[in-house]
């Protein structure tokens, strides 16, 4: 599938790890197509990639007018690719952080039938190099936050080296994707999980980059860490509606059978609990998240 896949590579300023990037990805996997998708660098980082496409037509160009951040450029990358019949599009950091050697991982567990390929860092053989020991911390008291609170059995939601399968992206309405920080990863595997696609994660080694400046700033935290929270108790407030709304009938034979007249006022009381229970665990969950903000800031 190498010649359908698509590799997006969003850069801003990326100029000394441009050459890096699209070296390793064509020697790691010849077939494959890149598409880098510029926010009008002013080092220069557009021009070069436009040198590079000019003379290898694996290489595509997308010249954005401006900053829009990270989701902006793969929603941008992600249309791209669906108008031009790709059927995998990756993501893919500029900075070298996501080895194109392990590519291959990911490719494989698509073409074995998965819709997403997560490459995780906090699952068995995954590991992260060069890091400060206060930023993984925080990515990995994050993940371990996200996971709980919204249950969707994966270890690394946060994580940006993946392959789609082009189905999954055609079901997505991208303008409801959220911005907040870079939670969009999140909500991008939250609702393929949620739709029933079969998502899995891959180890691979997540380094951090030599040149350049990293685009993360501390807003994501705050931002992120609220976000899911509130779609945590969205979540679960879904699953007791549903779970009352799917033992009332049984409930309601029940009573019909054995002529008991009590039991249906208490199904409408637990209704009732669960919503005031919904209100109390949004609450306690605010005051959490805060916490643990006030705690990574000191």
């Amino acid at each position: 599938m190498s010649d359908t896949t698509l590799v997006i590579i969003p850069t801003f300023n990326e100029i000394e790890n441009l050459p890096l990037i699209t070296k390793r990805v064509r020697e790691a996997t010849p077939g494959v197509h890149i598409l880098i998708v510029d926010d009008s660098s002013p080092d220069g980082t557009g021009e070069l990639a436009d040198e590079y496409a000019s003379k290898d037509d694996h290489i595509h160009v997308i010249h954005r007018q401006s900053k829009d951040g990270l989701l902006g450029a793969y929603i941008a990358g992600f249309k791209w690719g669906l108008e031009r019949e790709y059927q995998v599009l990756c993501e893919m950091d500029a900075d070298g952080s996501h080895a194109p050697e392990q590519l291959h991982l990911l490719l494989e567990e698509i073409a074995d039938g998965a819709d997403l390929v997560i490459g995780s860092r906090y699952i068995p053989g995954g590991e992260t190099v060069n890091w400060p020991a206060s930023r993984e911390y925080l990515s990995r008291l994050g993940n371990i936050y996200i996971s709980m609170a919204l249950g969707a059995g994966l270890s690394d939601m946060t994580a940006g080296y993946r392959a789609f399968r082009r189905e999954l992206l055609e079901s997505i309405d991208f303008d409801e994707l959220s911005d907040a920080g870079y939670i969009f990863q999140v909500d991008l595997a939250f609702r393929a999980v949620k739709d029933g696609f079969d998502v899995r994660e891959v180890p691979i080694t997540f380094t951090e980059r030599e040149y350049g400046e990293s685009k993360l700033d501390g807003s994501f935290v705050k931002d992120s860490l609220f976000e899911v929270t509130k779609w945590g108790v969205e979540h679960r407030s879904e699953q007791a509606k549903d779970a009352v709304e799917d033992i009332t009938p049984v409930v309601a034979r029940l009573v019909e059978d054995t002529g008991v007249t009590k039991v249906p006022s208490k199904i409408g009381n637990a209704a009732t609990y669960v919503g005031n229970l919904t209100e109390e665990l949004w609450k306690v969950a605010k005051f959490t998240v805060q916490e643990k903000i006030s705690d990574a800031k000191r």
